[in-house]
Formats: structure tokens, C-alpha cells, sequence
């Protein structure tokens, strides 16, 4: 800023107005100013042919964009524009000069222009002695300012002595102090030069005694801290403040007031209640600024964040539940008749201790949506917790308060995620966890689970006993061998084995292709797909046990459609019935989705020897195995390929020795296997295949390989087998029994000891599937082998004899 003290103009009653953002310009005072606002760049136009004076005048709001009257202070100052310069962005850089004070009259606009009527104030110069001394004074307390404030030069002193008026003296040390409108602006409302000078003076007097304690402050600290603790060097300037204001106790004893208020509020257990003012004693005592007073406050804020009396009322309407299970999910009988039975005890008892719910199942059955819609029917909070990967049993217990950062385990902070001591936590993948150096999370989950301890549960942080028996915890894992055995023992596992063809057909058609239609913003009039394309795309685009893949194609489907009805002619396409209104068929899922990306197996064409068709359990569903054998001259070797696991080559080796055992009624030779190797191959050797349930198709396979009768290719089948020859149970008969359907077999081969199963397969398969139940293996080879074809040898030996005692001997014998 520069100073003009010989400045004679003549100024109109009406000029032009620009009003100003934090800033209060004195009369003399050089200033540039940034316009950017169009009312502002039209009032420097405007001032170009009115002599280049503007008014100028601050806001009492800053943020007020266009102000009235009300939002402008009552005196300001008339400016000459001196200099103008465009920047970039449409912003003018102004470089204004003060003339005078004025006062605003009225403010009126016309075009965009807004101008201000003012009065020019009139100032009187006369200096009295007390004016006289009064300016001594002045000027001495604005040298020391400069002195002791950092960010003005000392350059201005050499300016102050160039001035030898008192009213621009009074303005030039007014403009110079770094404070904001609100003290300036009373300085430039105030025309007698006295009380302006007086004003001046206590302004600088204050200053003056805060830098000297900022230095006093800063000079301290600085004595105080070594270079190993630069990093509390604000921490301890806020202490030393504290300490010259003489507030420093006042302010801990806030703290742990606070703190003893939130007491008195809350409801707390009689233990955790002492604990807390032992920790508030002990907060009491210490410097707020100390780590440990800090771990304390963040360990105090824990305690009162916890629900520990705060619950929920449950709705225990049953009827209400089934609705709401019914609603979100199609099927899963058995995990519904379960879960409904868990809150009829519940309502009935208010308060069950019993074994937790695990949902088995491969992804996307369904198992987190149940356990949301179980808290969703009770009207409990829910909190999902993901166990996955989880090795530390920290994650679970906490962390002692002696390690940096530590924090409540996983638990504790779902508890304080739900605001309740009674939600519903739903522990996902339990069977992903495992351990390391750091401890065995899962043993630290049998207290969380185990309904005889986990009224009392421990956390290392807390050091406290939390009750988390009302709460209910629900639990998934994809493969329940993987669970820890201690921890399965306290679970009651629900199997969801996967949804079958006509579920995900229902689901499809009566959850997912709503859903994707409101998303996609589609009417259901718009958009509609034919039973066909949804078995079209289950069947040949998916291979899952859940419908995460089928939603997505179909959200793949509806997005395409959307791109239609949204450009031109959208309407006008082929797969259109009319304007507007797309039907997807089997035929067009090709368009859509491009080239199907699942390649069903299906049975043998015909009948071949050394080939027999397995049932096998997946993770995505059931489907076909076939099992090949070759037997060629050799030494009586077995190979095995097809990337088979450990179980399955056990299961050669036993069908290996079973045939050896049993190779006379099937007319192989005793020294058969002694002279030819045999090879067992399972395709796909790309893909890892293990598990017992193919023993008797391996069995069936090499008896046709070594006998060369054929085996049938209309059936399939599926079971363990022993030394003996016996027919084991095993599982999956759901999946296996769909994988047979779709691929045109209707004669499947299953253990006896699997018919107590049958009552929990869907009858609409019962109904198209001829289930045959065998004890033995001999009751497997005799209904897939097919008998070994006659030769015609001897026929043609004989010509076309057709009777006779030798030919008749010949038939019988062959």
C-alpha cells in the first residue's frame, strides 16, 4: 500500500458499487482488488466515464453473492481506479486508490449496474495536544508491532515517517495491522479523530501483548523439547497457552467431568462401573497432553460407545417370519422349517441358549441373504462379519492396551457397529480362517459361540466381561470339513446345496428378472423372457450352484435392451413385437450373450466297452463323469490320468483288486491282468477331480474293458465301493440327479443305503428318473453290462443250416 495525502477531487453524490469480501480499504491507501463478479466488472466499466471513482464498501456476510442494503456496512470509501489488468479465468485485477470516507445513503440499480448514493464525510484535521501525544503514542506501539510481527517489513517505519497529516497517520497504522473486518471496520466508521486514535491505540496495545506471549510461548517450548520430541512440539505450545491463561486444570477437570456425566447417564455393570473411575482417577491425575492420558481417553470412549443395557424388542410373530423368508428367498424348505423352529423356542423360552446355525453351501446360494432375513423378521440390528482369511487371535480377543494402535477385536466392534446387546451377527466363512505365530483364531471363537461361556466373554482391550448371550449368531461356511472340529461341534449345520434347474428357473423368473428391470429402469410390459431363454441361459451360460451368474445375464440382457429403447428406432428392432416391447427367446440368447460358454456333457451315443458314466458333486452342481479304460498287451501295469486326487486313485486301486478278485464269473482269465496293462483316464484332465463316489463306475468300466461287454450308455451311476464289493452311501444325490436329466439319462444306479434320501428329492425328479437301489457291486455290473454279442463264425461255417443236433450243441455252448 502506498499513501497520497494531496488528493483533491471533486466526488458525485452517485458512483458506481463494488462491495468487498473480508477486505476494508482506507481513504489514501493504494489496494488492488480481484473482480470477479459481473455487477463489479460493470461498476469499473461504468467508473471509466465517471471520473474512475467507485465506492467500495465491505459485507457483513462474505458468502453473500449478491448483497442488499442490510448486508452492507454503512460507511466506506470512494476510490479512484489507477490501473486495470485482465486475468485469465474472467477475472480483473483493480489497483484502486482511497480518496475519501462516505457514508451510504441508498443503493440502486439499472441493467446489471448497481450504484450507491453517498455522503462524503468531512473530517476535521485540527491537531490539539492531546491529538499530538495521542500520535506519539501511536506510532511508538505500531514500531514495536512491526518488530514483533513476522509478517510486515520493516520498510514501513522508514513510510510512517514520511507522514505529517494525523488522519492519514491514524489510517496508514489502521491499514497495517493484520486483523480482519470486524476491527477495522469500526475504525473506519469512526470520525472523530480522538476516538479513532484511541481505538487505534487499544488495537495495538493488544496485539502488541499477544505477540509478546506468542514469543514468550515459543521461547519456552523451544527450551523444553529435545530433538527427539519435535513431532509434540504443538501439543506442548497448546500447554504452555493453557498454562499462561491459567485455564490448564480447569481444562482436565472439563475432561473427566465429562466423562463423570456420561457415567451418571449410562448404564453400566457394577464391574465395568468401578473400572471406569479407576480409569478417571487415574486420567485426573495425569498431563492432558501424555500418551497414556490419551490411551485412556480413547479406552473410556470404547466403554461408553458399547450397547450394555440398549436392546431391541423382538417380533416373535412366526407367521410374519415365514412371510418374509417365503419373500426373499424361493425354496431352501429345510433351512426355513429350521430357522422357524429357532424362533418358535425363542418365543416361547425369550431366551435360548442352543447351538449356533451354520448355512453350508458353495457361493451364492444364499446363506448371508437368509441370515438378512432372519434379523429383518425379528427386527434386530444386523452386522455381517467377514472371517475370511482371518489368522491372528487378536482379530477376535482385541489387542492389549499396551501396544500402539491397539483396538477391541472384531466382535467387540461389530457390537459396536449394531447400537444393540441383541443383534444378529452373521460370522461368514467360517471355514476360511486359519492360524499362524499369532495364535489360533478359531480356538478364540469357541468362547464367542459356546452359549456356556460367552455370557462372559473377554476381550484383551476391554479387560472386562461383555455379555453376547442374547446375541444371535449365525454362521456360513462352503465346506463344512474345513471348520475347525471344536468349532463345528458347537454349530448345527444347515446344508443348502444349491438351487436345481426348475428353482433357478422360478427365482429367475419371479425375483432376479424384476430386479434387473427396475434397475435398468425397463417396465415390465417393455421387456419380457420366454421360459425357454431363462433354461437357455441357466443351462448353457451358467455353471453354478447359486444365481449370482445367471443375474448377471441377465442384467447383461436387460443392459443391451436398455441401449435399444434408448437410441433411435429402438422400438423398431426385430426382437420387438411392437414399438417399444422386447420378448427374449431361446433363439436370440446368442445375440445377446454371445456363444454359449458352458459345454453340457452328455451321455455316449452308443453303448461302448470300457466306458462307463459317473454322477459327481461339484461346487457349481452336479454333473457327468465319464471314465475311460484301455487294456493293451503289457505287464500288468495300471495308469492312472485325468488329474484324479488321492481318493480317487484309491478308489481304482480297490476297484482294481475287487475285479482281480472277481474276474472268473465275468469269463476274464485268471492271468489277464498279468499280461496287459490298463489305463483309466478320466477327460478334462485339466480340471482336478477327487472324491470316493466313483468307485463303482471305475469298477463297472474296467470289467467292461477286460470282458468287452459293453456298457450301457442310458444310465448312470454313483457310489463308493469296498474290497467286498459292497455299495457305500454317499451325497449330492440332488445335484447328481439333475446332471443325469440333463443330459437324457433316465436310469441312475444309487446305494441302497441312500434311499432314506429319496424323501428329500424334489418329485418332479423321482417322477423322471427310474432310481434303482443296489446293495453290491455284482447287482451294478449285471444291470449296466449288456451281454457279450455272438459271434457269426460258425453261422457262415455252416451255411444256411438252421437246425440239427451239432448246431443246436454249438448255440447252447456259445
Amino acid at each position: 500500500m502506498n499513501i497520497n495525502q494531496n488528493y483533491d477531487l471533486e466526488i458525485p453524490d452517485e458512483l458506481p458499487l463494488i462491495p468487498l469480501r473480508d477486505v476494508v480499504i482506507f481513504p489514501y491507501m493504494i489496494f488492488p482488488l480481484l473482480i470477479g463478479r459481473d455487477s463489479s466488472m460493470k461498476a469499473i466499466e461504468e467508473s471509466m466515464v465517471r471520473e474512475k471513482l467507485v465506492f467500495v464498501v465491505a459485507q457483513q456476510n462474505p458468502a453473500q453473492e449478491e448483497p442488499r442494503r442490510r448486508d452492507l456496512f454503512n460507511v466506506g470509501t470512494v476510490v479512484k481506479v489507477l490501473q486495470i489488468l485482465k486475468l485469465p479465468n474472467n477475472v480483473i485485477k483493480v489497483l484502486v486508490e482511497g480518496v475519501a470516507r462516505a457514508r451510504l445513503r441508498r443503493l440502486s440499480s439499472r441493467g446489471g449496474l448497481r450504484t450507491a448514493v453517498v455522503e462524503v464525510v468531512d473530517e476535521n484535521e485540527l491537531v490539539t495536544p492531546e491529538l499530538e501525544a495521542g500520535a506519539r503514542v501511536a506510532v511508538n506501539l505500531f514500531r514495536k508491532y512491526v518488530s514483533l510481527s513476522a509478517n510486515l517489513p520493516d520498510e514501513i517505519l522508514a513510510s510512517i515517517d514520511q507522514v505529517n497529516r494525523l488522519p492519514v497517520l491514524i489510517d496508514f497504522i489502521a491499514a497495517h495491522v493484520m486483523q480482519g473486518v470486524p476491527q477495522k471496520q469500526p475504525i473506519l466508521e469512526t470520525i472523530d479523530l480522538e476516538e479513532r486514535l484511541a481505538r487505534i491505540n487499544s488495537l495495538l496495545e493488544g496485539e502488541n501483548e499477544i505477540l509478546e506471549l506468542e514469543k514468550n510461548i515459543e521461547s519456552q517450548v523451544r527450551d523444553k523439547i529435545s530433538k527427539t520430541q519435535r513431532s509434540f512440539y504443538l501439543q506442548e505450545q497448546m500447554r504452555v497457552i493453557r498454562k499462561e491463561l491459567g485455564d490448564e486444570a480447569e481444562d482436565d477437570e472439563g475432561v473427566v467431568s465429562g466423562y463423570r456425566e456420561k457415567l451418571t447417564k449410562t448404564k453400566l455393570p457394577a464391574e465395568t462401573r468401578a473400572r471406569v473411575e479407576e480409569e478417571l482417577e487415574r486420567l485426573r491425575q495425569m498431563t492432558p497432553m501424555s500418551p497414556e492420558a490419551n490411551v485412556i481417553r480413547g479406552y473410556l470412549d470404547w466403554i461408553f460407545a458399547l450397547p450394555w443395557q440398549k436392546k431391541t424388542r423382538d417380533n416373535l410373530d412366526i407367521d410374519n417370519a415365514e412371510a418374509i423368508l417365503h419373500e426373499d428367498h424361493y425354496g431352501l424348505d429345510k433351512p426355513k422349517e429350521r430357522i422357524l423352529e429357532h424362533l418358535a423356542v425363542l418365543k416361547l423360552v425369550k431366551k435360548i441358549r442352543g447351538q449356533i446355525i451354520c448355512f453350508v453351501g458353495p457361493p451364492g446360494v444364499g446363506k448371508t441373504s437368509l441370515g438378512r432375513s432372519i434379523a429383518r423378521s425379528l427386527k434386530r440390528n444386523f452386522v455381517r462379519l467377514s472371517l475370511g482369511g482371518v489368522r491372528d487371535e487378536g482379530e477376535i480377543r482385541g489387542h492389549r492396551r499396551t501396544y500402539i494402535g491397539a483396538m477391541p477385536g472384531r466382535i467387540i466392534q461389530s457390537m459396536k457397529r449394531a447400537g444393540s446387546r441383541n443383534p444378529v451377527i452373521l460370522l461368514d466363512e467360517v471355514d476360511k480362517m486359519s492360524m499362524d505365530f499369532r495364535g489360533d483364531p478359531s480356538a478364540a471363537l469357541l468362547e464367542v459361540l459356546d452359549p456356556e461361556q460367552n455370557n462372559s466373554f473377554g476381550d484383551h482391550y476391554l479387560d472386562l466381561d461383555y455379555d453376547l448371550s442374547e446375541v444371535m449368531f449365525i454362521t456360513t461356511a462352503n465346506v463344512a470339513a474345513n471348520i475347525p472340529p471344536p468349532l463345528r461341534d458347537r454349530m448345527e449345520i444347515i446344508y443348502l446345496p444349491g438351487y436345481l434347474l426348475h428353482e433357478k428357473l422360478e427365482i429367475a423368473r419371479n425375483f432376479l428378472v424384476p430386479r434387473q428391470l427396475k434397475e435398468h429402469g425397463i417396465k415390465p410390459e417393455g421387456l419380457s423372457f420366454s421360459d425357454g431363454a431363462l433354461e437357455g441361459v441357466i443351462g448353457r451360460y451358467t455353471q453354478e450352484a447359486g444365481v449370482r451368474t445367471l443375474e448377471r445375464n441377465i442384467a447383461k440382457i436387460c443392459r443391451k435392451v436398455a441401449r435399444q429403447m434408448a437410441s433411435r428406432g429402438g422400438g423398431k428392432t426385430r426382437t420387438a413385437r411392437k414399438a417399444g416391447v422386447f420378448r427374449i427367446t431361446d433363439k436370440q440368447l446368442e445375440r445377446y450373450l454371445g456363444v454359449p460358454e458352458v459345454a453340457e456333457k452328455s451321455a455316449p451315443d452308443k453303448p461302448q466297452a470300457g466306458r462307463a458314466v459317473g454322477l459327481a458333486w461339484t461346487a457349481v452342481g452336479g454333473e457327468l463323469l465319464h471314465v475311460e479304460v484301455g487294456v493293451h498287451k503289457g505287464k500288468g501295469r495300471l495308469q492312472l490320468t485325468g488329474k484324479l486326487g488321492e481318493v480317487m486313485k484309491e478308489s481304482a486301486l480297490a476297484a482294481m483288486t475287487w475285479l482281480r478278485m472277481n474276474s472268473t464269473p465275468y469269463r476274464i482269465p485268471a492271468q489277464f491282468f498279468d499280461k496287459h496293462d490298463v489305463h483309466i483316464h478320466l477327460p478334462e484332465g485339466s480340471i482336478p477331480k477327487d472324491g470316493p463316489s466313483a468307485g463303482i463306475t471305475l469298477v463297472t468300466a474296467l470289467c467292461s474293458a477286460a470282458s468287452g461287454r459293453k456298457v450301457r450308455n442310458d444310465i448312470a451311476m454313483t457310489g463308493e465301493v469296498t474290497l467286498h464289493g459292497e455299495v457305500l452311501p454317499v451325497g449330492g444325490l440332488n445335484e447328481k440327479a439333475m446332471a443325469a436329466l440333463r443330459a437324457g439319462i433316465r436310469t441312475v444306479l444309487i446305494p441302497r443305503a441312500n434311499e432314506k434320501d429319496l424323501s428329500e428329492m424334489h418329485i418332479s425328479i423321482r417322477r423322471r428318473l427310474d432310481l434303482k437301489l443296489v446293495d453290491d457291486m455284482r447287482d451294478v455290473l449285471k444291470i449296466a453290462l449288456m451281454p457279450k454279442a455272438r459271434t457269426n463264425t460258425r453261422r457262415a461255417a455252416t451255411g444256411s443250416r438252421r437246425s440239427g443236433s451239432a448246431g443246436v450243441t454249438k448255440r447252447k455252448r456259445s
